[in-house]
């Protein structure tokens, strides 16, 4: 007996989703609103936001305007989310929120429609454009929405799309000081790229590493320059070994930093006994 069963039970699971396919393509050809609003729901509610959306998507525009607009519309978004199709669902919440500003589904769209925009962020070696765009809708709900449940959430998101960013620049940093081992003008390029990035990146996790290129880069400047430039070049290296100390006076980077000093001393000292004949 129970092995007949066995043998029955797949053949049952099949007859359902057989007849609830069935029935869905019937409801979705024909024109019956109601049936439609019916099947949607029922679907949404068994996780099956792939036939629901699609439902959804028909039956929205009729709904404008009416009481059941706004339900229809949250979960019509919703679906789109759920389903992973994230461009789509930025765009509906964003459209709920136009139409729908008083809705008690407001602060959560915002989160959605934000985290939506989260999601369409790219690996940090790519254009970060969309990253941009979602730093932007996460901003505006932390600041609009500061006692939320879902505050900590978008803060978390907000500071690992943050970080992102700055794991780019950094690396545009990094590059800069790689090619200037072979092209001494990409020593101060990177320099530069190193002073941008403090400057504009203060809470870095990448603050510490961009210090210490910039005194590497211009310790291999200094080395590689005309005798007329290299005094005050050096000086300018040591004072970025300063910054770096002063800043993080148990630096990782303490003994690499610690035999360039060495290094830019020595080379100080030739200086002076060179010009003290």
């Amino acid at each position: 007996m129970f092995f007949k069963m066995r043998r029955v039970f797949p053949i049952l699971l099949i007859a359902i989703a057989l007849q609830s396919c069935s029935e869905y393509q019937k409801v979705l050809k024909n024109d019956d609103v109601k049936a439609k609003y019916e099947l949607a729901e029922k679907f949404y509610k068994e996780g099956d936001y792939k036939r629901a959306n699609r439902l959804y998507e028909q039956i929205a525009p009729k709904y404008v305007g009416k009481p059941q607009g706004e339900r229809v519309m949250f979960f019509l978004s919703n679906s789109y989310f759920k389903r992973g199709d994230y461009n789509m669902a930025g765009y509906q919440f964003e459209r709920f929120i136009k139409s729908y500003p008083k809705s008690d589904k407001v602060v959560e769209s915002s989160f959605l429609g934000a985290k939506s925009y989260y999601k369409l962020s790219p690996e940090y070696s790519l254009d970060q454009t969309d990253t941009d765009k979602a730093l932007l809708k996460l901003q505006n709900f932390i600041n609009a929405y500061s006692e939320s449940e879902y505050f900590a959430e978008a803060n978390k998101m907000a500071k690992e799309l943050t970080t992102k960013k700055e794991r780019k620049s950094y690396e545009i940093v990094q590059q800069y000081n790689k090619i200037g081992e072979f092209n001494y003008d990409m020593l101060k390029s990177a320099v530069t790229a190193s002073d941008n990035f403090v400057s504009d990146n203060p809470g870095s996790i990448y603050r510490e590493d961009a210090l210490f290129i910039k005194m590497d880069a211009l310790t291999h400047m200094a080395m590689n320059s005309f005798e007329s430039l290299k005094e005050e070049r050096l000086k300018d290296a040591k004072a970025a070994y300063t910054v770096l100390k002063k800043r993080y006076p148990e630096s990782k980077f303490d003994i690499k930093a610690t035999n360039l000093l060495e290094k830019i001393d020595r080379e100080l000292q030739r200086l002076q006994a060179v010009e003290s004949k």
